[in-house]
């Protein structure tokens, strides 16, 4: 059985420039996937980070400057 890649929870945060609490937020709202470890711990799959970093770049793209 292959695992998919992983981060810890700070990771993802630092990664996507938000607090824990906002990624717990998108774990609970399905925008961001999950796996638990053996010990109990909750990861954030990479592949579904990486969607969420793509999804931000389009927003700020589409975004007007002010």
């Amino acid at each position: 059985m292959e695992f998919p890649v992983s981060l810890l929870i700070d990771q993802a945060a630092a990664i996507l420039g938000v607090s824990r609490r906002t990624v717990y937020y998108r774990i609970r709202e399905g925008l961001l996937r999950t796996v638990r470890t053996r010990c109990g711990s909750q990861r954030v799959v990479l592949e579904s980070l990486e969607e969420q970093v793509r999804a931000s770049a389009r927003r700020r793209r589409r975004t007007p400057a002010r």
